[in-house]
């Protein structure tokens, strides 16, 4: 087993319209807004961006996203990750008991020095440290799907 592989999976059902969701999550500019674990945000003309973030354990990760699929038909977006975790993620977003069911898949490789090196013991904390930012970030886009 590679202990710096990690695939995630995550489920957030939000009372939108599956286009307001997609809309907001195409939007990585405004992620700092809603997300707290985002703390910055920095985009390229290309379309592409290098985003830093924290969690709960107190080490940041830094990405630079490149755009693979961006199908608002189809509701998917989906990123190739290099910098601290190499590999990609995506959303794919449908409608889902009167709202909107945004499903998350990441598959990454590790690539920060300390986080390899701390790769068999740390594994727990850090899928830990994901799973708090991805229900900060439900609540988040929630709160701000709810006001607009």
């Amino acid at each position: 087993m590679d202990w710096s592989h990690y695939r995630f999976r995550s489920v957030w059902d939000l009372p939108a319209r599956p286009a307001d969701v997609y809309a907001a999550l195409a939007r990585g500019e405004d992620y700092l807004e809603w997300w707290p674990q985002v703390r910055e945000v920095q985009l390229r003309e290309d379309g592409g961006g290098t985003a830093r973030f924290r969690s709960l354990l107190p080490y940041d990760l830094v990405v630079t996203a490149v755009e693979r699929r961006h199908e608002p038909a189809d509701g998917i977006l989906e990123i190739a990750l290099s910098g601290d975790l190499e590999g990609w993620a995506r959303w794919t977003v449908r409608a889902h008991a009167g709202g909107t069911r945004a499903f998350y898949e990441q598959e990454v490789e590790v690539t920060k020095p300390l986080m390899r090196k701390l790769a068999v013991v740390g594994r727990p904390l850090f899928r830990v440290n994901h799973a708090l930012m991805m229900r900060a970030g439900r609540r988040g886009l929630a709160a701000l799907l709810h006001a607009a």
